[in-house]
């Protein structure tokens, strides 16, 4: 399923809605390719959007009539998870009271009355989908509803968790995608704007990340002032023998003695060795 864009993928503990029998039909979420590709302010309402109780009740309406909506981004079908705290038996509904730690809501499922007749179950009917429990986990695919000013969410499909995992990975959704639509989308690895820039407007491999693979990691945790020697050793003509310090200093306008820290935790990372001297050194090559 896509949020509008991106590289957003499906998973297999069921949060697309029909296309893991969720409730829907398969590709009512996605709408047409242009849908798909559209931006933040034109995506398609009928998409399923996974979020937390929280967002529920946080989620804007600028008036009665209009939908709902959550990051800037209207909404109308939703699916989250929650613990069940309460069950309501009601003639036309069953009511269950639905807590994520985020926050709580109320979660209306409408009972079939003549489905319910014909089973003979009458006013003591029993929730319709086994599993359901107080204190036990459900995951709901719904609409969000507003009814005397108290939100409720009016439940197409209610179910058990069963893998407790599913709790995890849904929190982690619905963080995925408020950050896509709060902060934009990730960039691909390696991809760079027109000025070589990457996602953080850096220049790809401006401290040898983008060739320095098992290295790369260890770079995003240098000092400034290391990461700038390790960009002297890379970019300076040399020999085998390397850069001796002072070399380093006066090329990069920085105290020897910075220059001899920066030197320590490159060596203490693997980063660069040490050749003729104590105070030469060379790139360590991945």
């Amino acid at each position: 399923m896509d949020y509008g864009g991106g590289n957003y993928s499906t998973t297999s503990y069921g949060a697309q809605g029909g296309m893991t029998g969720g409730g829907f039909m398969g590709g009512s979420q996605g709408g047409s390719s242009s849908q798909q590709n559209a931006g933040k302010g034109s995506l398609g309402k009928d998409t399923l959007r996974p979020c937390t109780i929280k967002q529920v009740l946080d989620a804007a309406q600028p008036h009665p009539d209009a939908d709902f909506k959550i990051d800037d981004v209207e909404v109308q079908q939703l699916t989250f998870v929650g613990q069940i705290r309460n069950i309501s038996m009601q003639t036309t509904n069953i009511t269950y009271k639905l807590d994520d730690g985020t926050g709580t809501v109320e979660v209306k499922q409408w009972i079939d009355a003549e489905a319910t007749n014909s089973l003979g179950m009458g006013d003591a009917a029993k929730p319709p989908s086994s599993g359901l429990v107080e204190n036990e986990w459900a995951r709901v695919w719904g609409r969000l509803k507003a009814f005397n000013n108290r939100r409720h969410v009016g439940a197409h499909v209610i179910r058990p968790i069963t893998d407790k995992m599913e709790i995890t990975y849904h929190l982690l959704e619905a963080t995925y995608v408020h950050l896509y639509f709060t902060k934009g989308p990730l960039e691909p690895a390696g991809a760079k704007g027109a000025n070589g820039a990457g996602v953080n407007g850096q220049m790809d491999g401006a401290y040898g990340e983008s060739d320095m693979g098992m290295g790369a990691g260890k770079l995003s945790r240098l000092s400034a002032t290391a990461k700038r020697v390790y960009q002297c050793l890379k970019e300076s003509p040399q020999n085998n023998e390397g850069l001796h310090v002072q070399n380093i200093a006066a090329s990069t306008k920085i105290p020897v003695t910075e220059v001899m820290k920066a030197g320590d935790e490159l060596l203490a990372d693997s980063l660069i060795f040490t050749t003729v001297d104590d105070a030469t050194w060379a790139l360590l090559e991945f």
